[in-house]
C-alpha cells in the first residue's frame, strides 16, 4: 500500500513539473521579450522538486515542488506583456541611438509612436519617415526648449484627444568630453546637467496629465554611470544619478494614480552619444583652454593630450546590438507589473552590486582594474 502511494505521489510530481513546463513554453511563446527568463524559472521548480524529493522523501518533495511552482508563478504573472492595442508612446532624443532604434521597434510592434527629434528635417528624422508606418508621428523637440515642449505636448494632446498619452521614454542625453572632473569646464557641467536631467523633468512634468488619463508609464533612460561612480564621468554620470533619483522618487509619488516609473540603466552601448569628431574637437579646445598652468603642469601634456585617444577608443568597447535595451523598455511599457531599475547589458549588474554591497575600497579597486584592462593597460 505504500509503495502504491509512493508511485502515486511521484507520477504527481511528474505531471505537475510537465504542466508547468508546458504552460511556461507557452508563455515564452507569446513572451519574447522575457524568453531566457521564464525558462530559467520554469527550471527552478524542477531541480527543487528533485532536490525536496531527495532529501525529504515523496510527500514532502511534492509540497517543496509546489510551493516552488506558487513561486515562479508569481514571478512569471508579472512578467507577461500586456497587449499593445492602440497605446501611445512619445520618445525624445529619436534622431539617432538607443530613440531611433526604439522609435522603429515600438512602430513594428504596433504603437502609435510619437518620435521627438532635435531636427526635424536631418537624416535621422528622414530615415524614420521612409521606414516607419503612418501611425508614426515626428515632432520638433528640443527637450532644453520649453516653448518646444509645450508645443509638442498640444500636438500629442490633439492627436490623442481623450485616450491618454500610454508612455513617455525620457531618452535624449549627452555625454560631453570624458575626462577627470577638475578638468572639465563648467559649461560641460552645466550642459549635461540641462539635457540630462532638467530637459527630462521637464518633459515628465508636462505628460504627466496624459499619463495620468490612461494610468501609463513613465521611462527615463539613465546609465550605468547614474548609479554607481565611473571615472571620466562627473558630469554626465550626476546628471544621470539626479535622473535616477528623480525616478525613484517619482515611482512612489505616481503609484497613488496607477503610474508606474522605471529607471534604465544601460551598460555600454554604441549608440552615438559620444558625437562627431568635429563635436570632439571643439570640446576638447575648450577645456584646454580653460586649464590654469598649474592644473595642466599637474597632469602633463602626454595625459591632457590621451583624454581625446580615450575617446575615439569608447565604440571598440560597445555594443552595438541595442537589443537588451529595447526589450528592457518595452517591459517597462508592457510589463503587469514592470522593475523599478533595468541593467540592460553586459557588466550593467555586477558593478552595481559591488558598490551596493562591499566596501568602497575594493569597489574602487575592482573598477580601477576593470578600467585598465578595457583600456589594454
Amino acid at each position: 500500500m505504500d509503495a502504491l502511494a509512493g508511485s502515486l505521489l511521484g507520477w504527481l510530481c511528474l505531471g505537475i513539473t510537465v504542466l508547468f513546463g508546458v504552460t511556461v513554453r507557452y508563455m515564452a511563446m507569446r513572451n519574447p521579450v522575457e524568453k531566457a527568463n521564464l525558462l530559467v524559472w520554469s527550471l527552478l521548480p524542477a531541480l527543487l522538486g528533485l532536490l525536496c524529493l531527495a532529501v525529504l522523501g515523496v510527500g514532502w518533495g511534492l509540497v517543496g515542488l509546489c510551493f516552488s511552482c506558487l513561486l515562479s508563478w508569481g514571478y512569471l504573472g508579472g512578467g507577461a506583456l500586456l497587449p499593445v492595442g492602440d497605446r501611445a508612446v512619445l520618445i525624445t532624443g529619436s534622431d539617432t541611438g538607443i530613440g531611433h532604434a526604439l522609435a522603429k521597434y515600438l512602430d513594428s510592434l504596433g504603437f502609435v509612436v510619437f518620435a521627438g527629434v532635435l531636427n526635424k528635417d536631418g537624416p535621422g528624422a528622414e530615415e524614420l519617415r521612409q521606414t516607419c508606418s503612418q501611425r508614426l508621428s515626428l515632432l520638433q523637440l528640443d527637450i532644453t526648449n520649453a516653448t518646444q515642449v509645450k508645443e509638442a505636448y498640444k500636438k500629442v494632446s490633439e492627436k490623442l484627444q481623450n485616450s491618454g498619452l500610454w508612455g513617455v521614454v525620457n531618452n535624449a542625453g549627452i555625454l560631453g568630453f570624458p575626462a577627470d572632473g577638475e578638468l572639465l569646464p563648467m559649461s560641460t557641467y552645466r550642459q549635461c546637467m540641462e539635457v540630462n536631467f532638467f530637459g527630462a523633468v521637464d518633459v515628465s512634468k508636462t505628460f504627466l496629465p496624459l499619463l495620468r488619463k490612461s494610468q501609463g508609464r513613465l521611462v527615463n533612460v539613465s546609465s550605468m554611470a547614474g548609479g554607481i561612480p565611473l571615472p571620466r564621468y562627473a558630469a554626465y554620470g550626476a546628471s544621470k544619478a539626479a535622473l535616477s533619483m528623480f525616478s525613484g522618487v517619482m515611482r512612489q509619488e505616481l503609484s497613488k494614480w496607477g503610474i508606474q516609473v522605471a529607471a534604465i540603466h544601460p551598460s555600454g552601448f554604441r549608440t552615438g552619444i559620444q558625437g562627431t569628431s568635429d563635436l570632439w574637437d571643439k570640446q576638447e579646445k575648450e577645456l584646454m583652454e580653460n586649464l590654469p598652468a598649474d592644473t595642466r603642469q599637474d597632469y602633463g601634456e602626454d595625459y591632457l593630450l590621451g583624454l581625446k585617444s580615450y575617446l575615439l577608443q569608447m565604440p571598440a568597447y560597445c555594443d552595438a546590438d541595442l537589443s537588451p535595451v529595447l526589450r528592457a523598455i518595452l517591459h517597462a511599457l508592457l510589463a503587469r507589473r514592470p522593475h523599478g531599475l533595468y541593467t540592460p547589458g553586459k557588466g550593467a549588474y555586477v558593478p552595481l552590486c559591488i558598490f551596493c554591497y562591499f566596501p568602497l575600497w575594493f569597489y574602487d579597486f575592482f573598477i580601477s582594474k576593470m578600467l585598465s584592462l578595457s583600456q589594454g593597460h
